[in-house]
């Protein structure tokens, strides 16, 4: 893969139709000497928080003086007009990568966003990298490294397949549901069970990532069972093509995808708090039939009015947090600075600083730290340190 900072020329139809994208020689690397052309390429767009759309196209790869061998080669990378180079301007990351079959991807997020900061930190671009980036270049073809849950999250999103891991030893742990789902509790608990060696009190940071991915790679496992089951049986309704009835079963699959790991978030974090004994309470209410998922030390607490406010403290749990992070705010009205928990790497500066303004602390495992800014990680707060923050209240 290469990323490179869009110019002017290359993105405005003011300053060029070219369609060209410029200052790519070290692409060389990757689409080598000879000439590509109408490579089939997906350009994928993500705009504002959780805006995000594709389009197929393709792009052509060529030296412009293959023709005259007394001047050094110039490569171009040229691209047919999409929606989603449409929508770019100057200063925006582009990442082109590609893939094992020989395809091409276009990615492009806006200059500053979330998603450009989990680009550069997914394909470990320099976090701190200034608007004059002009080509870097990662070979992945050779890497062994093994990818995390939340990597593996980020390269769903942009339309990569991840490929499974350990195949047959989650199979035999699944296998007893047979083709049923489990209530998310249910397998919250098998993938405690299943990491004997993965203890809190070792690492609480450390032991919810693992939790997260055992619980998301035997959902996955038993998921491929299940859906590979109902598409062996097609979808048909009186012989003919049951469109809305595939289109339907399609949007369930995804909506569960989505719903179950919250819930799984929230499952594996109460672990952590009982086996580190700490006074807690889930999902109780609050004033206006709010619901904070964590109160610290109890929803009892809470409810007493003698009961100091600086005692009290509120976690609310989102596994992303898109723009979704100001609901928490009107969640406790006696808890003036509160916090939420997320696994998202690489939130923006500007959503960072608006949830300081609103004194909202950020809490995610220390690993993921290192995807912020240097100015930001000063602020950030591992599940570690907030449990030490929490662990002296008493009910």
């Amino acid at each position: 893969m290469a990323a490179k900072r869009l110019t002017a020329v290359e993105v405005m139809p003011g300053e060029s139709n070219q369609h060209e994208f410029q200052g790519v020689s070290g692409l060389r690397r990757i689409l080598g000497d000879e000439k590509i052309t109408g490579c089939p390429t997906l350009f994928v767009w993500f705009g504002g928080e959780g805006e995000v759309f594709t389009e197929r196209g393709s792009m052509t790869w060529y030296d412009a003086r293959a023709n005259d061998p007394d001047r050094s080669s110039e490569y171009h990378l040229y691209y047919t007009s999409n929606a989603v180079v449409d929508c770019a301007t100057t200063g925006d990351l582009l990442v082109v990568a590609k893939q094992r079959d020989g395809s091409l991807l276009g990615v492009i997020a806006p200059g500053g966003s979330t998603m450009e900061g989990q680009l550069l930190w997914l394909f470990d671009v320099p976090v701190s990298v200034g608007r004059g980036l002009e080509l870097e270049c990662r070979d992945l073809s050779q890497s062994d490294e093994t990818l995390g849950f939340v990597q593996r999250s980020i390269l769903e999103e942009i339309g990569i397949e991840v490929e499974e891991v350990a195949a047959s030893e989650l199979d035999s742990l699944v296998e007893p549901f047979g083709l049923e789902f489990p209530t998310t509790a249910v397998l919250s608990r098998l993938a405690r069970d299943s990491l004997r060696d993965v203890d809190p009190r070792d690492g609480p940071d450390e032991a919810l990532l693992a939790w997260m991915e055992r619980e998301e790679a035997l959902f996955r496992r038993l998921e491929k069972r299940i859906v590979a089951s109902r598409l062996e049986q097609g979808f048909f309704v009186d012989g003919e093509a049951d469109v809305d009835g595939f289109v339907s079963f399609s949007l369930s699959v995804q909506n569960r995808r989505k719903s179950r790991v919250g819930y799984a978030l929230e499952n594996h974090l109460e672990e952590v708090f009982r086996c580190l004994g700490l006074s807690y309470s889930r999902g109780s209410y609050t004033e206006g039939r709010k619901k904070p998922d964590f109160l610290f030390p109890s929803a009892a607490a809470y409810a007493d009015q003698s009961y100091p406010d600086s005692s009290l403290y509120m976690l609310g749990v989102k596994s992303t947090c898109k723009d979704r992070w100001r609901q928490v705010l009107s969640e406790a009205a006696r808890i003036n600075s509160k916090h939420l928990l997320t696994l998202e790497p690489a939130i923006s500066e500007e959503q960072t600083s608006e949830m300081q303004s609103d004194n909202l602390q950020l809490v995610l495992p220390s690993n993921l730290h290192r995807s912020y800014k240097p100015e930001q990680q000063a602020w950030l707060m591992s599940l570690s340190e907030f449990v030490v923050e929490v662990s002296g209240l008493v009910d």
